[in-house]
């Protein structure tokens, strides 16, 4: 005859019952035949296994149960996915229990209105929806570093432009006074001409 446990459960007893409860969730069996299962693995009955889960456990892993019961109706998974899920579902859940701890540092400060992928509950994302987003992450931040890198490369290219602006203004400005210059030699050449002019014409009209 086996053993019934009644000693106090440890952490690896309730990630095993949080993880075969979640899998039976997945499967649409029920959750006292999850209990029976765990009963059997950790040598404790089926109602200390329930009422462990309904007392301490369940509210833990709301966003998992959620996630679970989306995927039983969808039938995204295969059983030998099982396991591999099972794992996922226990770690997020553990890194959802934190996140509240986190926000409420974060809700101090003012926030950007929340796109529509933002804005939709961490109970409804899958494993899928965060890949995603993070693809979706890093190729912004590519475009944003390649963004940058072209700025900085056209205020390059303005500078450059910028100088030879200045240089070609400063030309214009010594041509002008080369041209000043000629004109008023050509005017000065002229006026020499005019007056060379009218006293070759003066000894001519005495003589006659």
């Amino acid at each position: 005859m086996s053993i019934i446990r009644q000693d106090a459960w440890t952490n690896d007893e309730d990630l095993i019952l949080a993880e075969v409860v979640l899998r039976h969730i997945r499967e649409g069996s029920t959750q006292l035949a999850a209990f029976e299962e765990v009963g059997e693995r950790l040598q404790r009955t089926s109602a200390a296994c329930g009422f462990r889960w309904n007392s301490a456990i369940r509210k833990k892993y709301d966003a998992a149960i959620t996630l679970a019961k989306k995927q039983r109706k969808k039938g995204k998974l295969t059983q030998s996915d099982d396991q591999d899920q099972a794992n996922y579902e226990v770690e997020a859940s553990e890194e959802i229990a934190a996140i509240p701890v986190v926000n409420s540092v974060v809700e101090e400060e003012p926030e950007a209105p929340a796109s529509k992928e933002q804005r939709a509950p961490v109970s409804d994302m899958t494993l899928e929806d965060v890949i995603d987003y993070l693809q979706t992450y890093a190729s912004k931040l590519g475009q944003s570093n390649q963004l940058e890198d072209e700025n900085e490369k056209l205020k390059r290219e303005n500078g450059k432009l910028k100088e030879s602006n200045e240089k070609l203004k400063k030309e214009i400005k010594v041509i002008k006074k080369e041209k000043e210059t000629i004109n008023e030699d050509y005017r000065t050449l002229i006026n020499i001409m005019d007056r060379a002019r009218k006293m070759a014409v003066l000894p001519e009209e005495k003589t006659n």
